[in-house]
């Protein structure tokens, strides 16, 4: 690790700082505690292994346990094992109440001060809060640092972090999640890492259905959906929808929708997302017409059964072809 690395690691507050370990390029390794190892969460910690560092890893899935080790990282029996001796505690779960349960029985008095602790998970803004809360009368510095990139870019270590923090912090949380990312923002103090990501992922949702609907459109009008591509990528309509993760076969490689729609980001996880941002509205007082639409025909996807398939597998139910789409 470079000396501008280290610094930055020791940033924030006079923390413990973790053991070095020099060999070659003078790296320094720590111990991270990893709790939650789903799709996403698996390739996070893959990528802290492959960085050097020990990663205790826990999840309640056996199979999850047997990818962590298989890639780098140390199964334990339990949450407290795993950060008994972290530096970094790192978490990536399901929703809010899971989140506040982890922390306020696990993590909090089981975790040493000096650990840093950073949640992952996308949950709502008002339970980032109310943990940040709790470790901070704890003692402990906390963040909550949810990802935008799927799947893809947590095995590839290309996540991009949006941070909620104490702003004499932020350096320290970053190199922590530098093995896993590719760009980190701090958004603002705690809850506003949240708050980025229910915000970004509503425009996520939203620019995905409306490429589905003109990809429908253009192929009711006689136009190749292909030939669509090359000329949007290449025009105003273009989005990351169109250009990253094209819903038609073919033009994107490395999307999903080559792959019948299977990996990258369920559909459940962006219903998901949809309600917190308009959860997030409601409480607010903001108007967000488009992203309540969104949801509704997102509710209509999964409970039809999609919820397993990618995101971008709605264009099918827009063609009024989901007898062709395995359901999952």
């Amino acid at each position: 690790m470079s000396e501008f690395r280290r610094r930055r690691w020791r940033a924030g507050r006079g923390r413990a700082i973790p053991p070095e370990n020099h060999s070659g390029d003078d790296a320094m390794t720590h111990t991270i505690a990893f709790i939650g190892l789903g799709n996403m969460g698996g390739g996070m910690a893959a990528n802290q292994a492959k960085a050097g560092h020990t990663v205790l890893a826990f999840d309640l899935s056996q199979a999850a346990l047997d990818r962590a080790a298989a890639a780098g990282c140390t199964p334990v029996g339990s949450v407290a094992e795993a950060v008994k001796a972290a530096d970094v505690v790192i978490t990536m779960l399901p929703a809010g109440p899971h989140v506040l349960k982890v922390y306020s029985e696990q993590i909090i008095g089981a975790a040493p001060t000096s650990a840093l602790l950073l949640d992952c998970s996308t949950i709502d803004v008002d339970t980032a809060r109310k943990v940040a809360g709790l470790a901070k009368d704890a003692g402990y510095a906390f963040a909550d640092a949810p990802v935008s990139g799927g799947t893809m870019a947590a095995d590839a270590g290309t996540l991009a972090f949006m941070v909620g923090c104490d702003e004499p912090e932020f350096a320290r949380i970053e190199a922590a999640l530098e093995p896993m990312s590719r760009a980190t923002f701090r958004a603002g103090d705690h809850g506003a890492g949240q708050a980025a990501k229910i915000c970004n992922n509503m425009i996520l949702g939203i620019t995905m259905l409306g490429t589905c609907e003109a990809i429908g459109l253009a192929e009711k009008l006689g136009l190749d959906p292909v030939k669509m591509f090359d000329i949007v990528a290449k025009s105003s309509g273009q989005s990351w929808s169109t250009t990253t993760y094209y819903p038609w076969p073919g033009p994107v490689p490395t999307a999903p929708s080559n792959r019948n729609y299977e990996g990258g980001f369920a559909a459940a996880m962006m219903l998901k997302d949809l309600k917190l941002a308009q959860d997030a509205a409601a409480k607010s007082g903001a108007s967000t017409p488009l992203g309540a639409q969104t949801e509704a025909l997102f509710q209509m996807f999964n409970g039809l059964g999609y919820g397993g398939r990618d995101f971008s597998a709605i264009l099918q139910m827009l063609r009024g072809k989901l007898d062709e789409l395995p359901k999952g």
